[in-house]
């Protein structure tokens, strides 16, 4: 399921995988790297900002960062970032983030997985638009990943 609000991206997938499954492989860096397609310098710590390469074709001069701002456990996995910021030659660091959350519930097939991005009205109004767009489109191939990854 997908929904588009103005300011948010809600996403919900069912996972055949247990809850410590999807748990690991949102937040363990080399994990999540793999699905999520970003070659990550260090683990997750709530308060710091992890770095990373993009490896997906096309975005691999893009550098990846996220500051982490819960790790709940097995229930909520969140981080804000700067959404589609691309651009090689931008500097995004004055621009709002976004926030991303990850919520798992169990269900009796195995995980329900919701993904929420919110925030997209405090972009620049010139960039709201596209960030939104391409970040629906971004998440809908990556709950395809992350399903491919914790079904392996």
């Amino acid at each position: 399921m997908s929904t588009i609000t103005g300011n948010e991206i809600r996403k919900t997938i069912d996972l055949a995988a247990p809850i410590e499954r999807v748990w690991r492989a949102l937040t363990d860096h080399k994990e999540f790297g793999a699905w999520f397609r970003v070659a990550l310098e260090g683990p997750f710590v709530v308060g710091e900002e992890t770095r990373g390469r993009i490896t997906y074709p096309g975005y691999e001069h893009v550098e990846w960062k996220a500051k982490i701002v819960a790790m709940e456990r097995p229930h909520l996995f969140a981080l804000t970032w700067h959404p589609y910021a691309v651009e090689p030659d931008v500097d995004y660091s004055a621009e709002a983030r976004t926030r991303v959350e990850f919520r798992l519930d169990p269900i009796d097939t195995g995980t329900k997985l919701t993904l929420v991005e919110s925030g997209f009205d405090g972009l620049p109004p010139g960039r709201m638009p596209e960030a939104m767009r391409m970040n629906e489109g971004g998440w809908d191939i990556q709950m395809k990943n992350i399903r491919a990854h914790v079904d392996s």
